[in-house]
């Protein structure tokens, strides 16, 4: 019975010095270190937690995070929407009577962004869309920190296009196919 209480009340001290030796070592903030070192395991003293948002976590420059879309330079050719695999991005076009400007790389503008949507709380982060956009209009960003209590807030729209003047390119669109139609008939 003495040697169990002995036994006892030494794992008891070793229990406490680890966790004094952890609450001294709180103290002091931990040092960034690379985990591709070899010595990475074995430098972990001071404080493990990241501060935020005081204090950042570097950013690896191949990470996904939220994406954005630059309006002036998509073509409007839907390929970002059917490549994403949860179908959050909801693009809605109208189609031009003449060719409507070009992008920075070039490439001719015949369709209208009425609508781009992309629901964040519905991505998943793949990266999908990225690749497959022909324009790079597409891509993904450094902010990861758009946090929101409104599910709503989380869908982004990136068209520009009022609701009159979608109304009016739709028009303009059927006037054309109608001159079209009776130009053919004649």
């Amino acid at each position: 019975m003495f040697k169990t209480a002995l036994h006892a009340f030494i794992t008891a001290v070793k229990g406490l010095r680890i966790t004094l030796a952890h609450l001294v070592g709180a103290r002091r903030s931990r040092k960034a270190l690379d985990v591709r070192k070899a010595d990475y395991f074995t430098n972990q003293d001071g404080v493990t937690t990241v501060q935020f948002p005081r204090e950042k976590m570097p950013i690896p420059e191949v990470a996904r995070y939220q994406l954005d879309v630059e309006i002036d330079d998509c073509i409007v050719c839907d390929l970002c929407a059917k490549a994403c695999p949860v179908d959050c991005i909801t693009i809605e076009s109208i189609k031009a009577t003449d060719v409507i400007g070009k992008t920075s790389d070039g490439s001719v503008k015949r369709l209208y962004a009425a609508k781009f949507d992309i629901d964040m709380a519905k991505c998943m982060y793949c990266g999908l869309c990225t690749v497959v956009c022909p324009t790079e209009c597409i891509t993904m960003t450094d902010q990861y920190d758009r946090s929101t209590p409104r599910l709503a807030d989380l869908t982004y729209s990136f068209a520009e296009m009022a609701p009159e003047e979608i109304a009016a390119k739709k028009r303009e669109w059927a006037a054309f196919q109608a001159e079209k139609e009776a130009a053919k008939g004649r």
